[in-house]
Parts: C-alpha cells; sequence; structure tokens
C-alpha cells in the first residue's frame, strides 16, 4: 500500500480583520491526487482561506504548509495582540514568521482561479496563457535584449496553443478574453492556471453562473485535467451536485469555523451541515 503523501496542510488558521474574524483556527489537509472541495454558506470564509494559502493575506496566526514546507506562519502582532479574538493565540509566538508574496506561493507550484474572473481583459485568450508560461522562462534581460531566447519563445507559444486545445479554445485563441461567452472565460482562467506548472490547483467556484449541463460538463474536464497533469485539487463551490460527483473528501465551514469533515456520503447525511445549509424548524 502506497504512503499518502500531503501536499497542503493548514494548521490553526486564523484570519481577523480588525474584531471581525473571518476563519477561526481551521486546519485541514489535502492529499496528493485528491479533489477536496471546501464549502459551506456565503460568508463562511472560504475564499478567505483560499487567499491565506495563496499569499493574498498574511494569516492572523497559525501556519500554512505545502508539500511539508511552511509558507506562511504567523500569530497576532502589534494592535491584534490587545483585539485577537481567535483560539491559540500564543501557539506560534516563538516561531519564526513566515510570508511569501503571490508570486513566490505561484512559482512554488500553487495556481488558482477566481471566484469573479480576472483575465487580462485588454489580451486576446493566446496572450492570457502565454503572459502565464512566463513564470518559468529561463531568459533574462541580456538575452531578450540580444533575441537569445527564441528557442523558449517558441516553446512558450506552442505550450500557450496547446493548453487552449485542451481546454477546446484552439478557435478563440485570437480572440478578446472578454469576448468569449462565460463558461469559455472559465475555461480560459483554468488554461492560464495550469500555464504556471503547477502541482496544486485552487479553483474558486468554478461553476458560478452555470446551468446544469454546463456544471455537469465542468465535472468532466476538472477530473480530466487532474488526470492529465497529475494534479492535486482544492476547490470552492456552492453546486453539490459537482462537489458531490467529483470530490474525495469534503470540508464544511460556517461562520469561519469548520463544522464537519467526511466522504461525501458522509456530508450529505451530516445533521450539523444540513441544519448549516437549510436551517432547522423550532420545535
Amino acid at each position: 500500500m502506497s504512503e499518502v503523501k500531503n501536499v497542503l496542510r493548514l494548521e490553526n488558521i486564523t484570519m481577523q480583520f480588525g474584531g471581525v474574524v473571518a476563519i477561526n483556527n481551521l486546519s485541514l489537509q489535502v492529499n496528493e491526487g485528491e479533489i477536496v472541495a471546501l464549502i459551506g454558506p456565503n460568508g463562511a470564509g472560504k475564499t478567505t482561506a483560499f487567499n491565506c494559502v495563496t499569499g493574498v493575506y498574511e494569516p492572523t496566526n497559525g501556519a500554512v504548509y505545502f508539500h511539508g514546507k511552511p509558507i506562511a506562519v504567523n500569530h497576532p502582532q502589534g494592535k491584534m495582540v490587545r483585539q485577537y479574538a481567535g483560539e491559540l493565540a500564543n501557539k506560534y509566538r516563538e516561531t519564526r514568521p513566515v510570508v511569501y508574496s503571490p508570486d513566490r506561493i505561484t512559482a512554488m507550484g500553487i495556481a488558482r482561479t477566481f471566484q469573479n474572473i480576472r483575465l487580462f481583459k485588454s489580451q486576446t485568450a493566446f496572450e492570457n496563457v502565454l503572459i502565464a508560461t512566463h513564470l518559468r522562462r529561463s531568459s533574462n534581460l541580456f538575452t531578450a535584449a540580444f533575441r537569445l531566447n527564441l528557442r523558449e519563445e517558441r516553446r512558450m507559444r506552442e505550450k500557450a496553443m496547446s493548453l487552449l486545445e485542451t481546454v477546446g479554445l484552439a478557435e478563440e485563441a485570437d480572440e478578446l478574453a472578454t469576448s468569449l461567452p462565460y463558461g469559455k472565460q472559465r475555461r480560459l482562467e483554468i488554461a492560464r492556471a495550469l500555464a504556471t506548472d503547477p502541482t496544486l490547483l485552487l479553483l474558486d467556484e468554478p461553476a458560478a453562473g452555470m446551468n446544469p449541463q454546463e456544471t455537469d460538463e465542468l465535472g468532466e474536464f476538472i477530473v480530466d485535467i487532474k488526470n492529465r497533469f497529475n494534479l492535486t485539487v482544492f476547490m470552492i463551490e456552492h453546486h453539490m451536485n459537482l462537489v458531490m460527483d467529483i470530490s474525495d473528501r469534503i470540508y464544511v465551514l460556517d461562520f469561519g469555523r469548520q463544522i464537519a469533515e467526511g466522504t461525501p456520503q458522509e456530508i450529505q447525511q451530516n445533521p450539523v451541515v444540513i441544519a448549516a445549509y437549510l436551517g432547522v424548524e423550532e420545535e
């Protein structure tokens, strides 16, 4: 039996904005080759968790590990020492803070899409993907100035076109990104993320705005790219049919707290999750 390899681990993550605790003591892990979903009502803290992983936010407390290496570690500091309303305020106080910028974290192998599509509006579909390939370039100012990087440029252009073919957008390569239908913009954003050669792909509500047929097709697409590119996938999603169909495990947040973890079947039958989503009748 092969050993389960941990790709992403959040340990006691708290994110506090002023007096508002958006995430409180969140711990979870995503193992190699899994599709793991993070679900919960609007405002539960799901995107905030993604932002702590990708360097958009520096967590107020706790640690994030990627392939066992800390990529974010912090504890309450300054005014937050007095304002802190989360848990385990002193656990990481003797630990050196670790902060990486989003570009450094992307270079490590974590790519993401966004809840609200963020494409380069004035660029074509091809250019959107090509720009992302430059993360892995080896050329520098000297080689670029003297056109010594032509082979690498050709390789990046071929890679961008190949990714567009993979996501079914080869025919739209020269169209402006914002002129594409909504569903195709979602696929383009995923292609751009894949261009950075990630091992972990974070998808923030990839099915938002899609009809049932498009959602079913997206589920097949996510499984396909996971297998084709040997990815681990961590996603936020509100379409429960999609979540239950393709997820290996699910974590549930409610008001910033983790209230459940389990397989799709376990989550479907969990009374705490049902109450958080649907409410319970008062006796």
